[in-house]
């Protein structure tokens, strides 16, 4: 999994691409971000799968904040990524979420 941050100059705003790569999605039909930008609902973040098999999706974030984020594959499978700045335990104890800082 990937992140890729670009800020813009002239609105405090980030162009945050998150990525799932090939080999991790190959397996999957279907991704979704989740997070605090999005309230964490399950159908409004559908992540595009390209032919090799991965999925990507763009968001722009408001910067000076920090967000929590997961996958979620097939509608059931949860995914966190290794490449965020850092993660916290879930209010579920069970998971943790994945973070990212803007």
């Amino acid at each position: 999994m990937a992140i890729t941050k670009k800020y813009l100059k002239t609105k405090p705003l980030c162009k945050v691409t998150f990525k799932v790569n090939a080999e991790e999605g190959k397996n999957f039909n279907s991704a979704h971000l989740l997070g605090d930008f999005n309230n964490w609902d399950t159908e409004t973040t559908p992540m595009k799968k390209s032919s090799n098999g991965s999925f990507s999706i763009t968001l722009d974030l408001d910067t000076n904040k920090q967000y929590k984020f997961r996958y979620l594959f097939e509608g059931k499978i949860w995914g966190n990524d290794a490449e965020a700045d850092f993660s916290l335990p879930t209010p579920f104890g069970d998971s943790e979420d994945s973070v990212i800082v803007i």
